[in-house]
């Protein structure tokens, strides 16, 4: 069985390196293909941004395994795509559905202060991760020479990161557990993040490079949470006729096509039919 262990030990960093790739990528090519972001969730690019830049940082206070370093910038290049090809098919506010064929707004979602995240011009979004960027690199170069603020300062932006990563399934877990239904979620999907979560922890717990605690404990909370969404999809099935008749839509869903109404995959569904917009791709 050594050599299993030896071979998991060299796929599993490249399987971790490759995995923004690999579970986005499809869901850009979607809205690139169908020329459409509705029932895309903007909150994703976001919180994947906001706490892969945030792990970037914490590599110098931490000096963690080089692996997680650069799945962290692979993580960055995707959702900066995945951002500007949502923002670049994103159905005009005075379309017919009106500010429903905005791909953040949700039905009974009530407005963010300074509108954030919601925005209607593309500009302010690249101008908050700039900002963000900046505010880093400043605090970067000002609180390295003291090594005792550094120290700290950087065990909390890797906490803070870690821990906003980790929190990504919930709002999906959420719109399941109101609509009693996995509808829009596909199977495929939950394989390769419960798959992943296996690699993950296998590595965590088995490298002989350096894997800080906050990593293992972020981990493991995102694992439990990937494992009660796969309970979910056995409890609640995929939206299939027997959930059909009984789910009924929660305020993280909706979804648009050509008569005001449609799907995220760009095909057509009875007006009134509600998906989640809250999973990692769809």
């Amino acid at each position: 069985m050594g050599w299993i262990t030896t071979l998991l030990g060299y796929l599993t960093p490249m399987f971790l390196i490759l995995s923004p790739v690999l579970s986005y990528s499809d869901q850009a090519y979607s809205m690139h293909r169908t020329r459409t972001s509705a029932g895309f969730s903007l909150d994703i690019p976001l919180i994947m941004l906001v706490a892969s830049l945030l792990r970037i940082f914490y590599y110098p206070g931490a000096k963690y395994d080089n692996a997680l370093l650069a799945q962290s910038f692979v993580m960055v290049a995707m959702q900066v795509v995945l951002l500007k090809i949502a923002l670049d098919h994103r159905p005009a506010p005075y379309s017919r559905g009106g500010d429903a064929a905005v791909p953040f707004a949700r039905v009974n979602e009530s407005r963010r202060p300074f509108d954030f995240w919601q925005w209607r011009s593309p500009k302010p979004y690249w101008q908050f991760l700039l900002a963000m960027l900046a505010a880093l690199v400043v605090f970067e170069l000002l609180l390295a020479p003291v090594s005792s603020v550094y120290q700290t300062y950087s065990s909390l932006i890797g906490v803070i990161g870690l821990s906003v990563e980790a929190t990504l399934p919930i709002p999906q877990i959420l719109a399941n557990m109101r609509s009693r239904s996995c509808k829009g979620f596909r199977l495929s999907v939950l394989a390769s993040w419960l798959i992943g979560d296996s690699m993950k922890m296998f590595w965590f717990f088995t490298s002989r490079t350096s894997i800080p605690v906050a990593f293992k404990v972020c981990g493991m909370f995102q694992a439990a949470c990937d494992s009660l969404l796969g309970v979910q999809y056995m409890m609640y099935g995929d939206g299939g006729p027997a959930s059909k008749d009984h789910a009924s839509p929660g305020p993280w869903q909706h979804e648009l096509q050509s008569n005001g109404f449609t799907t995220a995959s760009g095909h057509g569904k009875t007006p009134g039919r509600r998906t989640s917009t809250t999973e990692k791709t769809i």
